[in-house]
């Protein structure tokens, strides 16, 4: 044999050798540039979605499009979908093999919320802008109590932003003309609740209106010298321009839009309207389940609820259920005597709860929460109470929204329940903490999914049980009540979207199975009709959290530890369910091997 030849295979052998010892640094290597190359991408697409959605911007307290409001133009839709799928094609090209468990499950949330986005987009859900229960009018007035207003420069991006109220309203009416040509439309009787709605926030003028506000009083860290010109230039802003813009909104709903709703409350009688409510579903549970299954649940699950309560009913000497409802009622020692006896009520309960906290939980939220009452133009409309949340930072606390209106009328029974709900353990303390979870993308610290967020605040209402509160049969009572109603949406949700419930039918089974005041009954109702799915992922996403902490508790025995079970479903920031059940199943099989490692049985 040749011996350069023999030389050049020892040469060859010592290279492949030396390539087989270096494999698994370039394979790192590798991982960290493609890790690199998604951590990039999801920067640019997160910068891509404050800039499109300056009032998210702020409501998180990015404050550099503070100038800004969306356009939400028919033509920059298709620029949104173009968009959509230009970042979909590029997260998709990532090759994510040898990622770490986050960096994997980061560019799958996103993929599936890009592709939820696209499928938006075909079913055209941005052609219906306007609802009396979350229309751009709204959220437009609302906006304001979460902006800041602490510098001149805030105060001047703020008159910026009233200057394109104008603008955005003529572009709500054109999207709004689009939908009636294609026929999708509100049904006509909440359509003319929103012009009602814009009427009330047109009518105010100066510092009466929502949008003057702000200058009533100016803080201290803005100078003497600008606050006149700031103060005349806003209200000439909202008296010639916003005002103007409210009513041309309310004269156009008035006279040419809520005349042609729909005639029917359910989305199936919208074009594709069975596809369009299963989307609903897909989009608002993360779960793809069959209507008639969660029909069937929200049945059972009101038979069970409704059975706790006639023990309760039945404790205190009530000849049934129905009978204790009908007293309550009528009975003036459980309803409210004033509007701030509401406000207070949350406050107390949100405050003895928090030294609670503790004994339940490792993670605790750092950002302050404070109880106020919903804004008037909306009492008739909103929910009973509602979470906004406040910045990462702290420097605007979460807010508790109390329904004040009408007090006399609604019961003190459900705050307790509701106050955990939306203050501590509930929406206030997840979303404080998922917003600051350190090495999380923001697009997942600030992840919205419906499911994970309102699953948790239902079962946060239970937490209060198991820590001790709810000793006063009245006061658990409440709390089955609220849980309840929770359990009726499964019911009238699916009823009225799938099948075919009239408006009548809904009213009908609310009063049969729930104690809420006859004020949310009907504000309630309406609510499930124009937003359908949103009402499903309380009681699934509860259902959810139960079974996997039961999962824990069995498989785990001696050595399940609540606060950390708790604290599992929390550092991961909102997730889909089937994800977080995936993730607390890796914890307990973690928690299992740990143990037999110890030596522990």
């Amino acid at each position: 044999m040749n011996h350069s030849f023999r030389r050049t295979l020892s040469l060859t052998a010592l290279a492949a050798a030396a390539l087989t010892l270096a494999a698994p640094a370039l394979a790192a290597d590798d991982v960290a540039v493609r890790v690199k190359a998604l951590d990039s991408l999801l920067a640019e697409q997160w910068e891509y979605n404050l800039k499109d959605s300056p009032e998210f911007a702020t409501i998180i307290g990015d404050y550099r499009y503070n100038d800004k409001v969306s356009d939400v133009s028919l033509a920059h839709v298709q620029q949104q979908k173009k968009d959509a799928q230009d970042f979909l094609a590029r997260f998709q090209a990532i090759d994510t093999s040898g990622f770490p468990e986050q960096e994997l499950l980061s560019q799958k949330l996103m993929v599936e919320q890009l592709q939820d986005t696209l499928k938006g987009f075909e079913l055209k859900t941005y052609e219906q802008p306007l609802d009396q229960f979350n229309g751009i009018h709204l959220q437009l007035a609302q906006l304001v109590s979460a902006l800041p207003f602490d510098s001149t420069k805030h105060y001047e991006d703020y008159l910026a932003r009233l200057h394109q109220v104008p603008k955005i309203i003529d572009q709500v009416i054109e999207v709004a003309r689009q939908g009636q040509k294609d026929g999708l439309m509100q049904p006509k009787f909440l359509l003319e609740k929103v012009s009602t709605q814009a009427k009330s926030i047109a009518e105010p003028a100066g510092e009466a209106s929502a949008f003057g506000q702000p200058v009533a009083k100016f803080p201290d860290t803005v100078p003497e010298a600008d606050r006149k010109r700031l103060h005349d230039a806003i209200l000439q802003a909202v008296d010639t321009e916003v005002r103007p813009a409210y009513q041309k909104l309310a004269a156009f709903v008035a006279t040419e839009y809520a005349p042609k709703g729909r005639a029917q409350p359910g989305l199936w009688s919208l074009p594709d309207g069975d596809a369009r409510y299963r989307f609903a579903i897909h989009s608002m549970t993360t779960t793809d389940k069959d209507p008639q299954v969660i029909h069937d649940l929200g049945l059972s699950e009101v038979k069970r609820i409704e059975g706790e309560m006639t023990a309760i009913a039945r404790k205190l000497h009530y000849k049934d259920l129905k009978a204790m409802r009908a007293a309550l009622k009528t009975d003036p020692k459980v309803h409210a005597t004033s509007r701030q006896q509401i406000v207070d009520l949350y406050t107390k309960y949100i405050a003895q709860m928090q030294p609670k906290l503790p004994e339940l939980f490792g993670l605790l939220p750092k950002t302050e929460v404070k109880v106020v009452p919903v804004q008037e133009y909306r009492e008739k409309e909103a929910a009973a109470a509602e979470y906004n949340q406040g910045t990462p930072d702290g420097s605007r606390p979460g807010m508790v929204y109390v329904n004040t209106g009408d007090y006399q009328n609604r019961s003190l029974l459900p705050i307790e329940d509701t106050a955990y709900h939306e203050g501590v353990p509930g929406h206030h303390m997840q979303i404080s903490i998922a917003q600051t979870l350190p090495g999380l993308p923001p697009f997942r610290q600030q992840a919205g999914y419906n499911a994970y967020v309102e699953g948790w605040a239902l079962y946060a209402e239970r937490l209060g049980k198991e820590i001790g509160f709810y000793q006063d049969p009245l006061s658990d009572y409440g709390r089955l009540s609220g849980e309840l109603l929770r359990a009726d949406r499964l019911v009238l949700d699916t009823g009225v979207h799938y099948k075919h419930w009239t408006r009548e039918q809904m009213v009908k089974f609310f009063r049969e199975h729930s104690s809420e005041d006859e004020p949310d009954i009907q504000a309630e109702t309406d609510r499930y009709i124009a937003w359908p799915g949103q009402a499903l992922a309380y009681k699934l996403g509860q259902l959810k959290i139960l079974d996997l902490r039961e999962r824990a508790r069995k498989e785990l025995g001696a050595k399940f530890d609540i606060r950390a079970f708790h604290d599992e479903i929390l550092d991961g920031g909102a997730l889909p369910l089937d994800v977080m059940d995936g993730r607390v199943s890796g914890w307990i099989a973690a928690q299992k091997a740990g143990a037999t490692a110890s030596g522990q049985p």
